[in-house]
C-alpha cells in the first residue's frame, strides 16, 4: 500500500472507530512499542511541570487582544527550558502580536506527558476561556503507551471538532519525525520516520475533515532533539534547546495569522512558484509530512468541497517571519496610553 493509500485507510479507521493497526501491521507497531520503551530506559521520563506560558504579550500595542489556548504535552508546553520567554508558547504569542500588531492574551493548557486523549478535557477547559484561535500540539507520547494510532487520530479529531463547533479556529502541529531518535540504531530509526509520517499524514486529513488546519513539523527540530523527540522521552538535556521552540513556533506563526485573516491580500492565494496549490487532502497530507512548515488547509473547486479523490485542500508554504525576541508573559493587559487631544481654536 502506498503512502497516500496507508494515511487515508488509518484517517477511515479512526472516523470509523476500527482498530487501523493493519495500516502499520502489528509487527511494525510492536517494534516501535519496545523501541520507545528501550528508548525510555535509555533516557528517562520526563517528570517535571514545565513553566507556564500564559499571560499578556505585544506590550504596547493596540487592541483589541487576540485570545490564543495552547493545547498539547510537552512540546506545547516548552519543557526543559529555565526562562519562560524561551517557551513554545512566550515565542508563538510574541511572534503573533509583533506580526499582528495587536495585544494577544495566550493560555496554556499543555501539560507535560500528555496523550492525545487528554485533549478532550483541555479543549473543554480552553472553550470555557473564549479563544479566538487553539494552538494543538499532541499525539508523539502515544506510542510510548501502546495506543493504537487510529486511537490516536480519533482522540485528536474529538479535540478539533469541540474547538470548531465553538467557533474557535484550529491550528494542529502534526507528529514530528520519530527518525530523529539516536539511541536506537537502524534500521528501526528508517521505520519510525515512516511510522511517523504515516501518522502525520493521517493527522492532517482529520484535522481537515473536521475543520481545521494542520502545520507539518517533520524533521524541524532534528538538530535540536539531540537524543529523542521532546514529546517522546527524556529529561532537561535531551528536550529541544530555546533555539529549537523558538524555531517550533517561527513555523506555526504563519499558519495562526492565516487563520486569523491577518495575512496580507498579497499572501491570500497559492502561489505555484512556491509549489502551492490546490490538492485532495491524502496527496497533500503525505507530501506536507515530508517538509515542515506545511500547512494544509480546507478549500473548494468550482464551489465543492470534495472531488472524485476527496476533500479539495490548499498545500501552502507559508513565508517564515522575521524572529522577534520573545516576551516574559505580563499578568494583567497594559493598554495602549491615551495622549488627550490639543484644544482646537485659538
Amino acid at each position: 500500500m502506498g503512502a497516500t493509500g496507508a494515511a487515508r485507510k488509518l484517517a477511515s479507521a479512526a472516523a470509523l472507530g476500527g482498530g487501523g493497526l493493519s495500516v502499520l501491521g502489528g509487527g511494525l507497531y510492536g517494534v516501535l512499542v519496545l523501541e520507545a520503551k528501550l528508548a525510555r530506559r535509555l533516557i528517562g521520563n520526563a517528570t517535571d511541570a514545565a513553566l507556564d506560558s500564559t499571560g499578556w504579550y505585544g506590550r504596547g500595542r493596540p487592541g483589541p487582544a487576540i485570545r490564543i489556548a495552547l493545547l498539547g504535552d510537552s512540546s506545547a508546553a516548552g519543557y526543559g527550558v529555565e526562562r519562560v520567554e524561551d517557551t513554545t508558547g512566550a515565542h508563538l504569542a510574541t511572534g503573533v502580536a509583533a506580526q499582528a500588531d495587536r495585544r494577544v492574551h495566550l493560555r496554556s493548557f499543555a501539560k507535560v506527558g500528555a496523550q492525545s486523549s487528554a485533549l478532550a478535557d483541555q479543549a473543554d477547559a480552553a472553550i470555557g476561556t473564549h479563544p479566538d484561535l487553539a494552538v494543538v500540539l499532541i499525539g508523539a507520547n502515544d506510542v510510548t503507551h501502546s495506543v493504537l494510532p487510529s486511537a490516536s487520530v480519533r482522540h485528536l479529531a474529538e479535540g478539533v471538532r469541540r474547538l470548531r463547533e465553538a467557533g474557535i479556529a484550529v491550528v494542529v502541529g502534526t507528529c514530528p519525525d520519530l527518525g530523529t531518535i539516536r539511541p536506537i540504531p537502524p534500521p528501526l530509526k528508517q521505520v519510525a520516520r515512516s511510522w511517523s509520517r504515516r501518522l502525520a499524514a493521517a493527522q492532517t486529513i482529520t484535522v481537515v475533515e473536521n475543520g481545521g488546519r494542520s502545520v507539518s513539523l517533520g524533521d524541524i527540530l532534528g538538530p535540536e532533539f539531540d537524543a529523542a523527540p521532546a514529546v517522546l522521552f527524556g529529561p532537561d538535556r535531551f528536550h529541544p534547546s530555546a533555539e529549537g521552540y523558538r524555531q517550533l513556533a517561527s513555523v506555526l506563526i504563519p499558519s495562526c495569522l492565516a487563520a486569523l485573516d491577518l495575512l496580507p491580500e498579497d499572501e491570500a492565494l497559492p502561489e505555484p512558484r512556491r509549489r502551492e496549490g490546490i490538492l485532495p487532502v491524502a496527496a497533500a497530507a503525505v507530501r506536507a509530512a515530508r517538509t515542515p512548515g506545511t500547512e494544509v488547509d480546507g478549500t473548494e473547486v468550482g464551489g465543492n468541497q470534495r472531488g472524485l479523490r476527496g476533500r479539495w485542500v490548499e498545500l501552502r508554504h507559508r513565508r517564515r517571519r522575521p524572529a522577534t525576541d520573545a516576551e516574559s508573559p505580563g499578568e494583567h493587559e497594559e493598554h495602549e496610553a491615551t495622549t488627550p487631544a490639543p484644544p482646537s481654536g485659538g
